[in-house]
């Protein structure tokens, strides 16, 4: 009986928090430029990381040396990337106290390390894309794919200003900012990529281990069926 309780009770939990997912999900009708192959992308990406989203946000579980699999050298990290630490082997850290962050913003910046894998880099690419001007949230903006956001559009300068339009839901440019719209895009997208590969930097690897293990095991099963052959046709 308390066995059946339970179950019931784990069930009517699973519903409610999946319902509460549902309720919360935004379509999302981009989709984000990733290519972990294109390091020309992901160096540009690393570079808009550092310099606008590493002072207040983390990456807590990526650490610069490995900025190297993007091509880039340890005196290129040392000199263009490394001003919020001391050695390379440290990971993407920031000095911001979490409780200062809640206090200023309303809620801390999350670590952004994980957070592909966790929204999705279509998601990243959409929202970086959808910030518009609000006057009435605190910061004076709002985002069309995250509703009520805390964080301000730290990147208006460079995309301008949108406006929503209620009746069609959709985003206008009502002030242009120092990128195109089709710059903009770009930078985004290359962001974008970024945090894909901070997400798993490993990615490539183990798509390329994963290659050559299925050569090997397609080279190790003609030759075991040969054996086999072989073995059997003196038994035979």
């Amino acid at each position: 009986m308390m066995k059946k309780l339970f179950i019931q009770a784990f069930a009517g939990l699973a519903l409610l928090v999946s319902g509460a997912a549902f309720a919360n999900e935004v379509h999302i009708d981009v989709t984000a430029p990733i290519n972990m192959s294109d390091k020309a992308s992901l160096q540009r990406g690393a570079k808009i990381f550092v310099n606008y989203c590493l002072n207040c946000h983390s990456a807590n579980y990526m650490r610069y040396n490995r900025l190297q699999d993007i091509g880039l050298t340890d005196k290129q990290i040392k000199d263009n990337l490394l001003f919020a630490g001391e050695k390379v082997g440290e990971t993407m850290r920031v000095s911001m106290n979490p409780k200062d962050a809640k206090k200023w913003f309303g809620a801390a910046p999350p670590d952004l390390s994980v957070e592909v894998r966790a929204r999705g880099a279509d998601w990243v690419y959409a929202y970086l894309r959808s910030f518009y001007k609000d006057d009435t949230r605190p910061t004076g903006w709002n985002n069309l794919v995250f509703d009520k956001v805390a964080m301000p559009h730290v990147l208006y300068e460079l995309q301008g200003v949108q406006v929503l339009d209620h009746e069609t839901h959709t985003l206008k440019l009502e002030k242009a900012g120092k990128l195109s719209p089709e710059e903009y895009d770009q930078f985004a997208g290359d962001l974008s990529n970024f945090m894909a590969f901070m997400a798993e930097p490993a990615k490539q690897s183990r798509y390329w281990i994963g290659v050559f293990v299925l050569l090997f095991l397609s080279v190790l099963l003609v030759l075991v069926k040969k054996i086999k052959a072989e073995y059997w046709k003196d038994i035979r």
